[in-house]
């Protein structure tokens, strides 16, 4: 079976490494290789040292020219480095080049992420998108990737114990090659069987007509927490990126007593690979098809704007970018700076302030959340007969009752209900 490894937990130091080749680039390049330290960090790896640079040309063996290139590579020597990160995306034969010329493990922005996902995440979706996903980007690497392959099919050599001519070694790709196609048309397969099993679950949903949102924004934004806020829920949230990969969706009251699911959904991240933005279009389905997106800002960002703008580029090649947003600034509470404040209230102006760690805002936002949803409910006071238990099953079971009382043979009830089962309940409304 085709099988991509883990790294090897001996890779403990890297040496980060970004290339541009516009001056126009060079703040936007900065602020990529920090985050790309973050990315690397969150893999467990120490950064040791980092690098920007701009080569005079793009050249096809290295992207930088032989001299520059023996210049990193020496430097990741100096620092004893097992790994080196390129945040620009290498071609395989580039990874193959740098890979000789170190003697280290080279990988690239890509891989990182990929490496991240493997590890958080938990549901058997998640776990099937990675996989695809990884699998993709490791079918043109297979012989750099030699070492990373479980191969059902002999590949110790020939009667010498060791060796494997090359024209084995080439026939051993192909068997690998074939198996990788194999393992990916079956990785496709399980996720189809996933995501029907997701649509039916979904139409059990709308059949209730319970109102949908899901919360969207840049990794570590401080989505989970901000659903946890809400729903009083113990989704994992922590400080980092990509804590949690999979959608978590929980059932809220909102102030007019309507009913409200809400879905925490994978953080968007600046150059996520364009593979995993089709792996996990399962998984960003939940803002194409829920009624209203919250859109999470962390106010300490210095790149609130960039990551803002990121995550916007993403819903709109999902197609999610029609529907009502709600823009919260999370994380107010830690920004003291008189200007920063009023440089967020410029560049947001309808943005709601929160804090999803101490709850300030949140009643804010459920009130939004209430106004943006006005048209899906209505309230109203049904004068029911005791005898008729099955319309107040009717009620308590897909509406939100507010309260019930008993005059003689009647209850009297007062309730947010759906349209979906309001033309059921007409004969028993009491006139306004």
């Amino acid at each position: 079976m085709f099988e991509v490894r883990q790294k090897p937990e001996m890779v403990e130091r890297a040496l980060i490494v970004r290339l541009y080749f516009d001056a126009r680039e060079q703040e936007e390049s900065s602020s990529l290789l920090i985050e790309l330290g973050e990315l690397v960090s969150t893999l467990g790896i120490e950064v040791v040292e980092s690098v920007l640079t701009k080569p005079r040309e793009m050249q096809k063996k290295f992207l930088c020219g032989t001299g520059k290139a023996a210049e990193i590579a020496e430097l990741a020597k100096a620092h004893e480095c097992d790994v080196i990160v390129f945040d620009n995306n290498l071609a395989p034969s580039q990874q193959r080049e740098w890979e000789r010329l170190s003697d280290l493990c080279v990988i690239d922005r890509e891989e990182v992420i990929l490496d991240i996902f493997a590890k958080r995440a938990q549901t058997r979706e998640a776990r099937l998108q990675v996989e695809l996903a990884r699998m993709q980007y490791a079918l043109p690497r297979l012989a750099r990737m030699w070492g990373h392959l479980d191969r059902e099919s002999a590949g110790s050599g020939g009667a010498g114990g060791g060796g494997t001519s090359r024209g084995m070694g080439e026939k051993q790709i192909e068997v690998d090659r074939r198996l990788a196609h194999m393992s990916i048309d079956r990785c496709k397969r399980e996720l189809e069987v996933v995501r029907k099993q997701r649509k039916t679950q979904r139409k059990e949903r709308e059949k209730l007509g319970t109102p949908h949102g899901a919360i969207v924004g840049y990794t570590n934004a401080g989505k989970s927490t901000l659903l946890n806020r809400l729903s009083g829920s113990d989704v994992m949230a922590k400080d980092m990126l990509f804590a949690t990969l999979d959608t978590t969706t929980r059932r809220i009251d909102l102030p007019d007593g309507q009913p409200l699911l809400i879905t925490d959904t994978v953080g968007f991240v600046r150059n996520l690979p364009h593979r995993l933005v089709e792996a996990f279009k399962a998984t960003l389905e939940e803002s194409v098809l829920a009624d209203f997106l919250v859109h999470v800002l962390d106010s300490t960002s210095p790149d609130i704007q960039k990551f803002h703008d990121t995550t916007l580029e993403v819903l709109e090649e999902l197609g999610a970018l029609d529907k009502p947003i709600i823009t919260v600034l999370n994380k107010i509470d830690r920004v003291t700076d008189v200007e920063t404040l009023a440089n967020l209230d410029r560049a947001f102006p309808d943005a709601l302030r929160a804090s999803s760690l101490h709850g300030d805002g949140t009643d804010a936002l459920l009130k939004e959340c209430s106004r943006v949803l006005a048209d899906r409910v209505s309230r109203q006071q049904y004068r029911i007969p005791q005898k008729r238990g099955d319309i107040l099953s009717l009620l308590h079971q897909d509406a939100k009752v507010l309260s019930t009382e008993y005059e003689q043979n009647d209850i009297l009830v007062s309730a947010v209900v759906p349209p979906t089962i309001a033309g059921r309940l007409e004969e028993f409304l009491v006139p306004a």
